[in-house]
């Protein structure tokens, strides 16, 4: 079976029980259990990680490059995100963090809010001229923009044109990096600290950026061990450290599921996260109930980003990190919320989003056949075979629907004797 697109979630055959835990929470359909071992359809993931989280025996991982991989260039850089900050105490300050990655293996790092700024700014340029369709629909959470594609390809002129902020990042100090160092851009490494597999594959598979500029992808609960230990040892030992020039606290609250709106001001909008509640706002804006509403973010992570399945420690102990580090740093700020980002804009030629990203593309599932008539003829037979089918969705068959079991058989990756009613 070929795949055109390239998942992060793999399965580890010898911890798989093929228990169907994975294929029942799927919200696209995308996992099945044959010979007793779960099997990702790579076409139809999204990379949202739900199977990572429910895996009782951990056979479900993320694909993601380790701190060794930073020996292969002669700079490594890291992006320092949000949901990075969230994993520890917000009163710790973020000269600590960025002096404990250094001691890890990076030379130095680059704060993701600091680009956050000059993206809400480009945001809401956007909506100053703007004259439809509504909602806008965000395109930060590169899971998201995948559902999309493969499930809701008439929302994609909703798609907000604009860059991530950690790609906007990487774009920036991938440049200045060559240019200050006189280096090759093969010699500097760019890592993204990433709290999902939708970030490592969208390096990789970039579905919204012409050229990605990040190398790869850490997840945050792979280096949280050794990072925690540099920065106890930080923390006993060093009292002077470099300061640490990071955005502003609207654009640190973008690790939270309401911080994108927060951060572009936006008053007529919806902050939405979790699989099954963004899956339900698309079908709403499919069938034209929020033409009133003008931006939505959309995060397919309950909470946002520091609800990741990468991530080290609770969404709830991320969320009271990361808001605690919000108030101490919006205290440092200027009041209004406009001037605390225009002071914040400290990066000369910072680079706009409409030089860089690619038109969003439909992906839906691929047809039956490549003929016409060959697809229509194997339609019947799907519909047929399900009428035969008792319609309890048991999961028996290692198919999360008896729909999915009959296209499964008829696209010739199953038998009907997987069902065992009609074994039977």
């Amino acid at each position: 079976m070929e795949h055109s697109y390239l998942n992060s979630v793999r399965v580890n055959n010898d911890s798989c029980t093929g228990c169907l835990l994975c294929v029942k929470k799927c919200l696209v359909h995308a996992i099945r259990v044959r010979r007793g071992k779960a099997v990702i359809i790579s076409d139809a993931c999204i990379d949202c990680g739900e199977c990572i989280r429910c895996c009782p025996t951990r056979a479900v991982r993320t694909l993601a490059e380790p701190l060794t991989e930073l020996k292969r260039y002669k700079v490594n850089i890291a992006l320092a995100t949000p949901s990075f900050y969230a994993q520890f105490d917000g009163t710790l300050s973020a000269s600590v963090l960025w002096q404990g990655l250094r001691e890890i293996g990076f030379d130095s790092v680059f704060d993701v809010p600091l680009a956050g700024d000059y993206i809400s700014e480009e945001i809401e340029t956007f909506f100053q001229h703007y004259q439809g369709p509504y909602p806008v629909i965000s395109s930060a959470c590169p899971a998201v923009l995948r559902l999309i594609q493969t499930r809701y390809p008439e929302l994609i002129p909703h798609v907000l044109p604009v860059l991530a902020p950690a790609e906007a990042a990487a774009i920036y100090v991938r440049r200045e990096t060559i240019r200050r160092l006189n280096l090759a851009p093969e010699e500097v490494g760019i890592w993204f600290l990433s709290p999902c597999p939708a970030k490592g594959t969208n390096i990789h598979q970039s579905i919204d950026v012409a050229h990605t500029a990040v190398t790869g992808s850490l997840t945050l609960s792979s280096i949280y061990g050794p990072l925690s230990l540099a920065v106890d040892r930080i923390r006993n030992e060093k009292n002077e450290l470099p300061e640490a020039t990071v955005g502003t606290s609207y654009q640190l609250a973008w690790g939270l599921d309401e911080g994108e709106l927060l951060s572009t001001g936006c008053r007529n909008g919806l902050s939405v996260s979790g699989p099954d509640d963004v899956d339900e706002i698309l079908q709403q804006i499919t069938l034209n109930k929020l033409p009133d509403v003008k931006f939505i973010s959309c995060y397919i992570c309950r909470s946002g980003c520091v609800g990741g399945p990468c991530v080290a420690v609770n969404k709830f102990v991320g969320m009271k990190n990361l808001k605690k580090r919000i108030a101490m740093r919006r205290l440092r700020e200027r009041a209004n919320r406009s001037e605390a980002m225009q002071a914040a804009r400290v990066c000369d030629g910072f680079p706009a989003s409409r030089q860089y990203i690619k038109p969003l593309k439909a992906k839906p599932a691929p047809p039956l056949a490549g003929d016409f008539g060959a697809a229509m003829e194997k339609m019947e037979q799907l519909t047929a075979l399900e009428e035969r089918l008792p319609g309890l969705d048991c999961g028996a068959c290692g198919a999360p629907t008896c729909h999915n079991f009959a296209e499964d058989v008829v696209r010739g990756y199953g038998t009907e004797e997987g069902c065992i009613f009609l074994k039977r």
